[in-house]
């Protein structure tokens, strides 16, 4: 892998200027129904299989791959309620988890008003991380689909990761607690790169390596649009994740709404991007 000094330059030097306007996919606007890769007709000169092989694509997890609020806003609560704050509701949760746990705690004193000593913040981290542990999966689901394009991707030859701003253990545990985790070649929490989303050099240490040629991002907000545009990468935001902002405000490269989307979606940024 390269030192990280090379892998944020490198990624500073692929920087893109002004990128479109992100589309949304619409299957009845197209006039036709999302289809598996392997279905897929040739697009110009190459096939959907062709397009995919070898393609490096980084998923992001909370928001994204898998609903994990309830038991997040359950820890967050356990965390926060002996000291005198009102709950958190889990639609709340969802509008605050982007930028990590740390943030989601501090987040939810801001609402009342309340400022939080670092030490202070670091013993409720502690709390929370601990209450969470316990119950990282309890009600946590992947999305609906989310299975089946996991499943399609790596089939066509696509290099699946993951690029967390969660712990790499709590990355680890709650994916393999949803029999997840097998489907991809790394799972990369902040500990594993220089620095976290949005930095690009978290995205490409999920990569492995900075791809010579077109590599993607799935995720649900700004951290993952602005880590893809760091390092070079199409960005694809699910609109039913986790976002503080609008998604179509975000200026991610393509927008989709439903998981069995997510390949078309994929196949025709790629085909634009002249992959």
């Amino acid at each position: 892998m390269m030192a990280a000094r090379d892998l944020v330059m490198g990624a500073t030097r692929r920087q893109s200027v002004g990128r479109p306007v992100a589309k949304r996919y619409s299957p009845s606007r197209a006039g036709m129904r999302p289809v598996a890769a392997s279905q897929q007709a040739e697009s110009g000169a190459m096939s959907a299989r062709e397009l995919l092989k070898d393609l490096p694509i980084a998923f992001d997890l909370d928001g994204t791959l898998v609903d994990t609020a309830p038991d997040l806003v359950r820890a967050l609560n356990a965390s926060i309620a002996p000291h005198g704050l009102k709950p958190v509701p889990v639609a709340d949760v969802r509008a605050m988890v982007g930028r990590g746990a740390r943030a989601l705690i501090a987040k939810a004193y801001e609402r009342e008003g309340r400022a939080l000593a670092e030490d202070v913040l670091q013993d409720r981290l502690d709390h929370f991380l601990a209450v969470y542990r316990e119950a990282i999966a309890v009600e946590s689901r992947a999305f609906e689909g989310v299975e089946t394009v996991l499943d399609s991707l790596a089939g066509a030859g696509a290099r699946l990761s993951v690029c967390t701003n969660k712990p790499q253990a709590l990355a680890e545990a709650l994916l393999d607690a949803l029999k997840l985790a097998g489907r991809f070649e790394r799972i990369v929490g902040p500990e594993g790169a220089p620095a976290k989303k949005p930095d690009p050099s978290h995205l490409l240490a999920a990569f492995g390596h900075e791809p010579a040629g077109a590599s993607v991002l799935v995720g649900d907000s700004e951290p993952d649009v602005l880590a893809a545009r760091g390092a070079g990468a199409l960005s694809i935001v699910f609109e039913g994740g986790y976002s503080e902002k609008p998604a179509r405000t975000l200026g991610a490269d393509r927008l989709f709404t439903r998981f069995d989307e997510l390949e078309t979606v994929l196949l025709d940024a790629l085909s634009h991007a002249g992959r």
